[in-house]
């Protein structure tokens, strides 16, 4: 990569500030030395998740194992940002906005879970819906916004600023073309190792319905349900959706 930095003396800053700005301004660094030595840096200005991709676009080992982005600064970006983003392993992914199809899944499964949930102690949310996700063992955090969750633990998992900090039971997802390994690995990784006891992978391309469920940290079932077959859950009795239902438009 080319470098963008240019040094300069404090005498020669001062005489052509306008100049050394306008420079600045155009993505490029700035030292200025006195007496021959270096004693300040004029940049340009980047806000939080400018400088994340900044950093991470020059980085090239900004990976799993490589440059890390600490929880605390992904909670400051994201703050800071209205882009809806998620934390895993401890790399920043950005979500992009779901399709129609996605959408209509998404309600089909909302209606069909508030209804069965009527009148009990759980509830279902869709996304956006932050979860810190506690992998066993780990004190850092996966932050992510399932499509669809379960939380039998509301009453006691709300914190001050009515934000949810507890685990779901259940994690619904609904895959994409650029979250299906996301989803399918890594997801399926931190729900299985925080505590979640079920997890539904939908696949609108295959019209079908994975299903796992989760005990001591382990898949100790798995199923797989297409068209014309009923799922039916593995910690929820009685909860039970036609494939075909969820797939309808």
């Amino acid at each position: 990569m080319k470098d963008t930095t240019k040094t300069v003396t404090a005498t020669e800053f001062k005489t052509n500030l306008g100049k050394y700005l306008d420079y600045a301004a155009e993505d490029n660094e700035i030292v200025i030395t006195k007496n021959g030595n270096k004693f300040a840096r004029l940049s340009p200005y980047l806000s939080k998740i400018e400088r994340y991709f900044t950093v991470k676009e020059r980085a090239q080992d900004y990976q799993y194992g490589g440059k890390k982005v600490s929880y605390e600064e992904f909670m400051e970006i994201y703050e800071d940002s209205e882009q809806r983003m998620e934390y895993i392993n401890g790399e920043i992914v950005l979500l992009t906005s779901p399709s129609t199809f996605h959408q209509d899944i998404s309600g089909n499964l909302y209606v069909h879970l508030r209804a069965y949930l009527k009148e009990k102690k759980c509830k279902v949310f869709y996304a956006p819906f932050d979860v810190h996700f506690y992998k066993k063992d780990l004190d850092i955090p996966d932050v992510m916004q399932p499509d669809l969750l379960i939380v039998c633990d509301y009453d006691e998992a709300v914190n001050e600023k009515d934000r949810y900090m507890g685990t779901p039971t259940l994690c619904i997802e609904i895959l994409s073309k650029s979250t299906r390994s996301k989803d399918m690995i890594d997801k399926l990784n931190t729900f299985m190792l925080s505590g979640v006891r079920e997890f539904w992978i939908i696949d609108p391309d295959k019209l079908s319905v994975l299903v796992y469920s989760f005990e001591n940290f382990t898949i100790e079932e798995f199923a797989v349900y297409r068209s014309n077959e009923v799922l039916r859950s593995c910690f929820f009795e009685d909860l039970e959706i036609a494939v075909n239902d969820i797939f309808e438009t």
